[in-house]
């Protein structure tokens, strides 16, 4: 009988509630089965050291859709602490503070150039609209009225009916091309994605009407991504961090299999239309996507 912890107790119920296996979690989080055995029993001295514990608990609480800062709270007696000296040595990205004068000299400058470009601007758009209202009152009445005069004497004149029948032809033209132009821009069909059926934690889609399948898929925290075709011949494999995606151009092929390790931070797009899960994110953390594409036959 096998003596867990507590905190051992509370993730392997975490990992039983969504249904995954000791194997299942080692493929989502690459970490050996052996290691999540000892976690789950406490027994911390078999890993290569303190920083690998507080990391392996980490990856193994998100795999199980667990807060890893609730459980580092909650158990931080039971959990071995790291000390700056025990931490890997890792690069060091340039800050702010390591910036030199010069740069910092820039930085402080740009409000005051901010404001000296609008300043100039006003400047330019009063003038401007000054000379504008000052050139228009500069006309006599006089010359305002003879103008109006004379164009009122020619409005019957046979040139102005030209004119007119001249802009009219120019408008049904006009109006034709926004039409034929609106015509052209309309689809003559769109793609449909709808769902053939679930089975488990596995959703099979179906996608035709179009004549291309590309995948996109969008990490919005962390998640471990397996993207293979009907093939079993793996795209990509691995981990994708917050904000980073995977494309795959499927055009060429049949079947697009993408095994999602945490589905509640992935979104999944299928020629820019999103991908909608019809298993609760929520409920079951790995999640096992099947798209079948039938291509559109051409004429």
């Amino acid at each position: 009988m096998l003596q867990l912890t507590e905190l051992g107790n509370r993730l392997r119920e975490a990992r039983e509630a969504n249904g995954l296996s000791l194997d299942d979690l080692q493929e989502i989080t690459k970490i050996q089965k052996r290691y999540l055995v000892g976690i789950e029993e406490g027994k911390y001295e078999m890993m290569p050291g303190k920083f690998y514990v507080r990391a392996f608990i980490k990856q193994y609480a998100e795999a199980v859709g667990l807060e890893p800062e609730e459980i580092f709270e909650q158990y931080k007696n039971d959990i071995p602490s790291v000390h700056n000296d025990e931490l890997p040595q890792l690069s060091r990205v340039q800050t702010r503070k390591t910036l030199g004068p010069t740069n910092s000299k820039i930085l402080d400058m740009l409000p005051k150039l901010f404001l000296a470009i609008f300043i100039i601007g006003a400047a330019v758009f009063i003038w401007v609209w000054f000379s504008k209202n000052m050139g228009t009152s500069t006309e006599s009445p006089d010359q305002e009225q003879t103008e109006s005069v004379i164009l009122k004497e020619k409005d019957d004149s046979p040139l102005n009916k030209n004119e007119e029948s001249t802009q009219s032809e120019e408008t049904d033209k006009n109006e034709k091309t926004d039409i034929e132009e609106k015509e052209e821009a309309e689809p003559v069909s769109s793609q449909e994605l709808t769902v053939l059926g679930t089975e488990g934690r596995k959703t099979t889609y179906e996608l035709k009407n179009t004549d291309q399948f590309k995948l996109k898929v969008l990490s919005k925290g962390e998640t471990w991504i397996d993207i293979k075709n009907g093939k079993n011949y793996s795209f990509f494999q691995g981990i994708l961090k917050e904000n980073e995606s995977q494309e795959v151009d499927f055009t060429n092929e049949d079947v697009a299999e993408i095994v999602v390790g945490r589905a509640l931070d992935t979104e999944i797009y299928v020629n820019d239309q999103k991908l909608e899960f019809v298993i609760d994110p929520n409920k079951t953390v790995r999640q096992d996507i099947v798209i079948q594409f039938v291509k559109t036959q051409t004429q």
